[in-house]
């Protein structure tokens, strides 16, 4: 079994990583990293220390795998240290806030027999697999518009670090690492990037909504987020030369994991296929308990399952949209290749 240590223990731990951990046969906790200092509120994980430091953590365990869900400005410092010390990684994204820092740590990393993985779980949303199924076998024929949203409705700033001015707070980095990486998942590398990032909220303090255009030839990948919807929105909607593609609502894990339902049977969800006839199509299954088994299974190989190198064009992108929104200009690719 691999030996592991959560580092961090709000959510995003107790979410999207204990209940898959606790459920598998090949992962055991055996540590958590906590800046309480105290197992009091760790009572999910029962009879494992609880470290105040990942260099606590370092000297005294013989952990192999640590899983960072601390906020998004220690992931860097908490990277290098485990990387350098020898230990495999998975990190929740944004992985790092920087180019620079991202340049870094892959050259560490390389240096090292680390293997680290970045958790980008939304590549295993049961509708961004039904995306990725459209498109390959070309069911809406020549694909020319996406439209991705991640839309809350959050009208007035709450006391949580993403919500804060800091490095890495904002809806940009939080749910734009998201909807970045699957565009390029789906079709690589975009010709050119326009965005408009915005802190509408009273008193808001940091971005709470984004629209990054993506330019794939004449064709356009729209991507949106806002705290100000409180409606039933299209969370995708594809159109093609044969027809058009629309699933609304968020993938249904996330709130499963969080009520203890995820391992009684995933809830069946629906989008609609409008060609020469409307049709209702299932959705794929959603894979966030797969994802955890590919991790073990890429361990064994040496392998990432989402490399640093990847999350390094998704933070690419994150600070060219902050360029261009601050700018009010379309950047084009040669540009920033050339940059």
């Amino acid at each position: 079994m691999i030996k592991t240590i959560i580092v961090g223990f709000g959510f995003a731990a107790k979410v999207f990583h204990l209940p898959h951990l606790v459920h598998s046969d090949k992962y055991e906790v055996v540590g958590i990293i906590s800046r309480s200092g105290t197992s009091k509120d760790h009572s999910d994980v029962c009879n494992v220390p609880v470290y105040e430091t990942v260099e606590e953590a370092l000297s005294k365990s013989e952990a192999t795998l640590y899983i960072i869900t601390t906020p998004s400005d220690m992931h860097y410092d908490m990277l290098k240290q485990c990387i350098l010390a020898g230990k495999d990684v998975l990190v929740e994204k944004p992985a790092f806030l920087t180019v620079e820092e991202g340049r870094e740590l892959i050259q560490l990393k390389q240096a090292s027999e680390s293997v680290v993985t970045v958790h980008q779980n939304r590549r295993w949303d049961g509708d961004f697999l039904t995306i990725q199924k459209l498109l390959k076998e070309e069911m809406l024929g020549d694909w020319q518009v996406l439209e991705s949203r991640f839309d809350r409705f959050r009208p007035h700033v709450q006391n949580r670090w993403r919500e804060q001015p800091g490095a890495g707070s904002g809806v940009l980095y939080d749910l734009g690492s998201h909807l970045l990486d699957q565009a390029l998942v789906l079709f690589g590398q975009p010709d050119a990037l326009y965005a408009e990032i915005m802190a509408q909220r009273e008193n808001g303090r940091t971005d709470d909504g984004f629209l990054v255009v993506l330019h794939y030839g004449k064709k356009r990948v729209y991507l949106r987020a806002s705290s100000f919807v409180n409606s039933a929105y299209p969370r995708f909607e594809l159109h093609g030369s044969k027809g058009s593609f629309v699933k609304y609502g968020l993938d249904k894990q996330e709130p499963q994991l969080a009520d203890g339902t995820f391992y009684q049977g995933k809830e069946k969800e629906v989008g609609t296929i409008y060609c020469e006839d409307t049709a209702e199509v299932m959705i794929e299954s959603g894979g966030y308990d797969h994802f955890f088994s590919l991790l073990a299974d890429s361990l064994a190989r040496r392998e990432p399952v989402v490399s640093l190198e990847e999350a390094l064009r998704v933070t690419k992108l994150i600070e060219l949209a902050l360029k261009s929104s601050e700018e009010g200009r379309l950047i084009k690719k040669e540009e920033w290749l050339n940059g």
